[in-house]
């Protein structure tokens, strides 16, 4: 399967959330979980997307490490998110739009790089930026 593939299920899980923030978490060229950005849905500040698909699927494997897996998500993690793919020791993370194209369109972020957050913890995370970034922009723009 290829990139592509995956970062369209992110899309389309993204037009189910409060913002078109969507993830997807696979491994071994398998979806393994889906998750969409909650925060006003659910009161919770917390609930992104990444937040929830990285709770959704540890809880269904009784286990916190999610080493070997990679997530899409159609917006680079924000500095919570990206620290939750550190601490559940994700092996790779794929985005589409960056949180300074993001900033561009005068979407609120927090302008510290999910690469920022990998140098500086214990982790080595392979980051893969602008998956249909086009794809994902246009949905964030209609916002």
């Amino acid at each position: 399967m290829h990139q592509e593939h995956f970062m369209r299920l992110a899309l389309l899980e993204a037009k189910k959330g409060n913002a078109p923030y969507g993830a997807v978490i696979v491994k071994n060229n398998e979806v393994v979980a889906v998750g969409h950005n909650t925060v006003n849905q659910d009161s919770d500040p917390s609930a992104h997307a990444e937040i929830n698909v990285i709770r959704s699927l540890t809880a269904k494997l009784k286990n916190p490490s999610l080493q070997g897996y990679s997530i899409y998500t159609t917006g680079e993690p924000c500095p919570m998110c990206a620290t939750a793919c550190v601490w559940a020791g994700i092996s790779e993370i794929i985005y589409a739009v960056s949180i300074q194209d993001l900033i561009a369109i005068k979407q609120a972020q927090i302008d510290i790089s999910c690469e920022e957050i990998i140098a500086k913890s214990f982790r080595n995370i392979k980051v893969t930026k602008g998956v249909l970034k086009t794809e994902c922009l246009q949905l964030f723009k209609q916002i």
